[in-house]
């Protein structure tokens, strides 16, 4: 069966996202560089599922079935996904909170088991840019702190949030936005594991 996605699209970058496969998300010029780009990425994204426990189709990447567009905005073509779709409204029932915390859980062990076997300094972007791998690992650190607070995380003392952030996301719940200016869950668990594995793919393909 075609892989269920929607599409958020800015005026120069849209994202291709599956709706059912948190992370699993890229983005082109158009919609039809962004399918292809989340074609292309359905082996690599398989490896994140198969870590999780989970069966991930052979067929995910053949076809696609876009449930829904929504407008992008600054965030959008600055480069990550920014906005909640409709489809991410509704009951969040345990199996489904349990697999989203999985997925979460299996990308940031891959990315930690790639950063450990990766060299210190990374092939440069095409344009001389990019993080060395302990800037790398550390703004994805970071940027989990920022994105902790928005689903109600607080900072703890040792640092380490990650089993809190799994908490939250792992709880059945409505699936609404913890406070006013919250993230809703699906979203949320987009957004987290997205941001890995966008690092994670960087650093592999930055290492060869």
């Amino acid at each position: 069966m075609p892989t269920k996605v929607y599409l958020e699209i800015a005026n120069k970058k849209v994202f291709a996202c599956a709706v059912d496969w948190p992370g699993w998300a890229r983005s082109g010029k158009t919609e039809e560089d962004a399918l292809a780009a989340l074609a292309e990425y359905a082996p690599r994204y398989a490896v994140i599922a198969e870590r999780a426990g989970l069966r991930f189709p052979k067929s995910a990447g053949d076809a696609f079935d876009v449930r829904e567009r929504v407008a992008g905005n600054g965030t959008t073509e600055f480069g990550a996904p920014a906005i909640s779709p409709e489809l991410d409204a509704g009951e969040i029932k345990k199996a489904e909170a349990t697999r989203l915390a999985k997925l979460l859980r299996a990308a940031w062990d891959e990315f930690d088991a790639v950063s450990a076997k990766s060299p210190a300094e990374l092939r440069k972007g095409p344009r001389g840019g990019g993080r060395d791998r302990d800037k790398m690992v550390g703004h994805v650190r970071d940027s989990e702190v920022g994105y902790a607070r928005v689903i109600g995380v607080k900072e703890r003392p040792d640092g380490d949030l990650r089993e809190d952030i799994l908490a939250v996301l792992g709880r059945p719940g409505d699936g609404t936005a913890p406070g006013r200016k919250g993230w809703p869950i699906r979203y949320a668990a987009r957004r987290f594991t997205w941001h890995v594995l966008d690092h994670l793919w960087e650093m592999q393909d930055r290492s060869s």
